[in-house]
């Protein structure tokens, strides 16, 4: 199986472009949903949220509430990166559980895409076939932050800025999906790199 990396910063249309990869046939594994499942209720990752940062994180089934954790976690890059620990080896395991699973199933044919927006900050660049970088401009990234998730321009901007620099992220890329117009735009360029992905999965069986 090929496998993909597809990465970009918060705000830049991975998941459209996912759904747009999806639509041409590729398997696609996002670590967000992951993330979602190994911070379940019972699960040990949910176990060693709430034992660090007190039952104020839960809502009121007991899951933890993903809104009140970002909030800590985007102002205190210490308490950020204690969360990363927990929960970034959990969901890479289950990925690559997953991944192994579909490549068995497919015998080996086939692409999958991997969504991991902190490819790049975890150092995991490199470790794929293929680096897809979905990127837009923090002009951009702001305004789908502040008009979709209903965030202040402040938090938006400590969004942007905890994560890796552009620059560094596009540095990694084996290519470059620009999402600054139209969806009709953006299909035109998952076309173009769905070509050059099948390209190079073609050379290398």
């Amino acid at each position: 199986m090929f496998v993909i990396a597809l990465t970009g910063g918060i705000a830049s249309g991975k998941s459209t472009v996912c759904d747009l990869l999806a639509e041409k046939g590729a398997y696609i594994l996002c670590s967000d949903l992951l993330a979602r499942e190994v911070v379940r209720k019972g699960e040990p990752a949910w176990r060693d949220i709430v034992d660090h940062f007190g039952e104020g994180v839960l809502d009121e089934e007991g899951e933890i509430d993903r809104a009140r954790l970002a909030e800590i976690v985007f102002s205190d890059p210490g308490e950020r990166s204690f969360l990363n620990s927990v929960t970034h080896p959990r969901i890479f395991q289950l990925m690559f559980d997953r991944l192994r699973i579909r490549d068995e199933e497919s015998g080996g044919e086939g692409v999958a895409v991997l969504d991991i927006p902190l490819l790049v900050d975890v150092k995991a660049a490199g470790m794929f076939d293929f680096t897809l970088v979905v990127d837009a401009s923090p002009e951009a990234q702001l305004e789908r932050i502040t008009r979709d998730r209903g965030s202040s321009r402040e938090e938006a901007l400590s969004r942007i800025e905890a994560q890796v620099p552009r620059a560094e992220r596009l540095a990694h890329a084996d290519h470059v999906i620009r999402n600054e117009g139209s969806l009709e735009d953006l299909r035109r360029e998952v076309d173009e790199a769905w070509e050059a992905i099948m390209r190079l999965a073609a050379e290398k069986r």
